[in-house]
């Protein structure tokens, strides 16, 4: 039988780094490594292979009713920066184990079923996320990246053409034929773990928004300038973040608000800093609650500006709509989980994911496996092979029951 947790740690191999995580960045020759390692498992296990022309890499167990259409499961196999080695790759992994067990319990299917690599979701290169399952689905073009560069200054179409894809490369562009996604994921949040819940069944992935917000101030001597004659940006920026996280707490959870990136200007020692600029990353699973906490945030920056005699900009850059998951096919987690005796919560998903592109297109679902103390996007990032096991051997029943 195949070790799910053996799986993981074969795949982490690829763009290891020193200190046990992964950095696996979209088109990069770990990156290309993973997935051709993975192309080569899917077809030793007796899955028919296939790239499209962005990079997604898919492995098919051919169904017999000649509809045309299938059954996708997956997740991501780009990681962030010094990222761990389940948030994706699970996904991915566990897919390739359940129709391997499939196929060779059952036989064929009914309907195809496929696992798929997406080539990218976390924007850890370029400045885009999702790009592999935005391009599946057709949500997104070549022309929504051909201005995206990362931070060498390499286009996202160069990078792509010289990783062996782009327009035509396999013949494959997006697809119409998906009729269910499922994702199966680790939390990377601790609610599973306190709860001491094996299963997450989520309902809806949180909305999220986020802004670039820059001070201008005045730069001065540090020295000569009497504290009561400053236009400190950075003095400035801080009062902004520290109501921003006052506001946020008393408007009460689920809201969650970072801050996340910082830069000041001339960021030297002895020069008050004469602009400042700071992102902002807000998410509830309400879109209505959504953007009145936004503006909420938004009113607290404007009112320490003036207070603080600063000049002061808001650019939102993202925002991405609260998306339910499919009532039907939770309710047949659900279904599963009960009789498979497994513990298991409904559940919000704080963190962005492929499912949620999905979504709008077909049937999706997303299952969540425990993440131990919640920790993720980091070397020591870990699931216990118990629970990746029950993760799987859910979704293999979910697939059955779908496909067969």
């Amino acid at each position: 039988m195949l070790m799910t947790e053996q799986l993981i740690q074969w795949l982490g191999t690829f763009g290891a780094d020193e200190d046990g995580g992964v950095t696996r960045l979209l088109y990069t020759p770990s990156w290309k490594e993973a997935q051709e390692a993975l192309a080569g498992k899917m077809e030793e296990l007796g899955l028919a292979v296939r790239y499209d022309d962005a990079g997604n890499l898919c492995g098919r167990l051919q169904g017999t009713d000649g509809s045309g259409t299938c059954i996708l499961t997956g997740s991501h196999v780009d990681t962030v920066q010094r990222g761990g080695k389940y948030d994706g790759a699970y996904g991915i992994v566990a897919g390739i184990t359940a129709l391997s067990r499939l196929r060779e319990q059952y036989g064929m299917p009914r309907k195809t079923i496929e696992v798929v690599a997406f080539c990218e979701e976390e924007g850890s290169r370029f400045p885009y996320n999702y790009w592999g399952s935005t391009f599946m689905t057709g949500s997104a073009t070549y022309k929504d990246v051909e201005q995206a560069l990362d931070p060498q200054g390499v286009p996202l179409i160069q990078a792509m053409k010289q990783a062996g894809f782009g327009p035509g490369s396999h013949g494959q562009g997006p697809r119409s034929d998906v009729k269910a996604f499922v994702e199966l994921h680790v939390e990377q949040g601790a609610i599973l773990e306190q709860e001491g819940r094996s299963i997450g069944i989520v309902e809806q992935i949180v909305g999220l928004q986020r802004y670039t917000i820059r001070v201008q101030g005045e730069a001065n001597h540090a020295g000569t300038t009497p504290m009561a004659y400053r236009r400190d940006a950075a003095r400035a920026a801080s009062a902004m973040i520290m109501a921003i996280m006052d506001r946020t707490e008393e408007l009460g959870a689920p809201l969650v608000a970072t801050v996340g990136q910082m830069e000041l200007h001339p960021n030297t020692p002895n020069v008050i800093p004469g602009k400042a600029t700071f992102t902002l990353d807000v998410r509830h699973p309400d879109g209505g609650r959504l953007e009145e906490a936004c503006d909420s945030l938004l009113h607290m920056v404007r009112y320490e500006a003036r207070k603080r005699g600063v000049d002061v900009s808001t650019e939102r850059w993202m925002n991405v709509a609260p998306i339910g998951m499919d009532a039907g096919l939770t309710g047949m987690i659900e279904d599963i989980c009960i009789d498979q005796g497994r513990s298991y919560r409904r559940m919000p998903s704080g963190a962005g994911h492929d499912a949620q592109i999905f979504a709008s297109h077909c049937k999706t679902a997303m299952v969540f496996v425990p993440s131990r103390q919640g920790i993720s996007h980091s070397p020591l990032e870990y699931t216990e092979p118990g629970h990746l096991e029950e993760g799987v051997q859910v979704l293999t029943e979910l697939l059955r029951r779908l496909a067969y």
